[in-house]
């Protein structure tokens, strides 16, 4: 045959494309030039299609694509009117052209491909790389085999309600830098990704850059920062000074790792700084600072410090350790193979982290509904929706709560919502007495105003951090801080969640001047999966 004439075998019938590389001009020798739908007088089929069906629909789908003939392309999909729109998209307001596709072998009705294009915006071109995937369904009243519609179908940074565009960027980029000067990029640092557009978002203005050309996805959320994909035209980077560590963000970015949707962040408690924030997610939402669910036992800390400011106890003090205890008939019980232990002091019962031990003690007077939520905002900030950490984040929530939830927000659970920044937050207070609000670019940088709360009694962050160090070296700690030198202390927790057979994994801790606190979702106990997280924080930072 001659040159730039392909020779393809489709479902054991042979097709000749013409052209060269990609989808080009093709015949099909055979009956299946009909689009896959059902012929006159005869029955649409059903079930999955089959392999000479998916081929010949992607070929056709990838052919129209390529020549930019959106509304064909369209038609061999299961959503033609939204597939049109974003399609028409791609050559319009993304400017992209030249495309060819390269499909790859097919698994069932799953066909990978990769995309190579060129992107052209006033007199400039660059070209344009990337792989997707589609899957293949079967009309459900024509039966024809069609392209089941997913915007990831035409990018895989795409979600619903996106679309693409090229144009000069809205703001300037960044350069961000850590606490040491080095250079922060989302190549180096993923988890950064979302946190540097929304800084870019933010304060690429006020950073002195000037802005490029790039092509970039544009979210259908108002709040959500374009995401570039190609730059065509070098804008001028603004410099933009953070509170990250780079080591610090590496062993946080390595550490969430481990464990699959997992999240911490680190502060240094002498001045509120976040030293880093790492997110290990499938959906890639910023848990670490936006998250809101149960923070299980490592509410203790807020719990404990309400029961030494309003002197029901203290560190020495009793707090009985009963196999069950039941408040306004809600019965709730230890974790399996705790040992009662009717004599145990508040540090005791804080160390092996002693569900009854809190709920016998949450009804004593002058304790109301309201103290833990008074504790809460007035002694560790949380709470009042006010904090201004630089980005989008999420200020914790400890609603007052009667009847059984009173009992279950003093050990994480009921209404009580927070995020591994709040929890870093609080154990920085904990261990200083000072509620510093956590932030991530300089207050001054826009005169943003930081939250502030009245802190801790000395005596109240004395126990706590003496508590905190025996959980660490005597505790349900032990493990997951064993190595660890310097002064180290560190709370457990695990938080049951409807839906889930297993719990979240919880853990906060310090060494030194860094706290940190990490969340993985159905981890298990504290120690299992959140612990090594922080311990490995801790580990660079500390």
């Amino acid at each position: 045959m001659g040159r730039g004439v392909k020779v393809a075998v489709i479902g054991g019938v042979f097709a000749v494309m013409v052209g060269g590389a990609g989808y080009g001009a093709y015949n099909v020798v055979s009956a299946l030039d009909g689009g896959g739908g059902s012929g006159s007088g005869t029955e649409a089929k059903s079930g999955p299609p089959g392999e000479d069906e998916v081929a010949e629909t992607t070929e056709k789908f990838f052919t129209a694509w390529e020549k930019g003939d959106a509304t064909t392309a369209a038609s061999y999909t299961n959503n033609a009117s939204i597939a049109g729109t974003l399609l028409t998209a791609y050559g319009e307001d993304a400017h992209i052209s030249g495309i060819e596709i390269t499909p790859g072998k097919a698994t069932g009705t799953s066909v990978p491909f990769s995309v190579k294009a060129k992107v052209s915006y006033e007199g400039t071109t660059k070209p344009l790389s990337y792989k997707s995937t589609l899957t293949m369904v079967r009309g459900e009243t024509s039966g024809r085999a069609l392209v089941d519609w997913k915007p990831s179908v035409v990018h895989p940074g795409l979600k619903d309600g996106d679309t693409l565009v090229t144009e000069e960027s809205a703001t300037p980029q960044i350069q961000a830098v850590g606490r040491n000067g080095t250079v922060l990029t989302k190549e180096k640092y993923p988890s950064l990704g979302p946190v540097l557009a929304t800084l870019r978002e933010r304060y690429g203005s006020k950073a002195g850059g000037t802005p490029g050309v790039e092509l970039a996805v544009r979210h259908s959320a108002a709040d959500a920062p374009d995401t570039p994909l190609l730059t065509l035209t070098e804008g001028k980077p603004g410099k933009l000074e953070t509170t990250l560590s780079a080591s610090v963000q590496a062993a946080a970015e390595k550490a969430v790792k481990r464990y699959g949707e997992s999240s911490v962040v680190a502060v240094k408690p002498s001045t509120g700084e976040v030293l880093a924030v790492a997110n290990n997610r499938q959906d890639g939402f910023n848990a670490a600072f936006q998250g809101r669910v149960a923070p299980g036992s490592t509410m203790k800390i807020i719990t404990a410090a309400m029961l030494i400011d309003n002197g029901v106890t203290s560190m020495n003090g009793p707090a009985p350790c009963p196999d069950t205890a039941t408040w306004q008939s809600q019965t709730f019980k230890n974790l399996t193979g705790m040992r009662p232990n009717e004599s145990a002091t508040l540090a005791n019962t804080f160390l092996r982290s002693c569900n009854t031990g809190f709920i016998k003690l949450v009804d004593e007077k002058p304790l109301t509904d309201s103290s833990l939520t008074e504790e809460a905002q007035e002694r560790f900030g949380l709470g009042q929706d006010n904090w201004q950490t630089g980005i989008v984040s999420f200020d914790g929530s400890v609603p007052a709560s009667g009847g059984p939830d009173r009992a279950a927000n003093a050990i994480g659970q009921g209404q009580v919502q927070l995020n591994p920044l709040n929890m870093a937050s609080v154990t920085a207070t904990a261990i200083t007495g000072e509620f510093r609000q956590p932030y991530l670019v300089p207050f001054d940088l826009d005169d943003r105003e930081p939250a502030t709360a009245k802190g801790l009694p000395q005596g109240t962050a004395s126990q706590l951090k003496q508590m905190m160090r025996l959980t660490a070296t005597q505790g349900t700690a032990v493990n997951a801080m064993s190595g660890l030198g310097g002064d180290i202390g560190a709370k457990t927790g695990s938080a049951e969640v409807d839906g889930q057979t297993v719990s979240n994994s919880w853990f906060t801790g310090f060494r030194n001047d860094v706290a940190a606190a990490a969340m993985t979702e159905e981890g298990g106990h504290g120690g299992d999966a959140a612990g090594p997280i922080v311990a490995d924080v801790l580990r660079v930072g500390g």
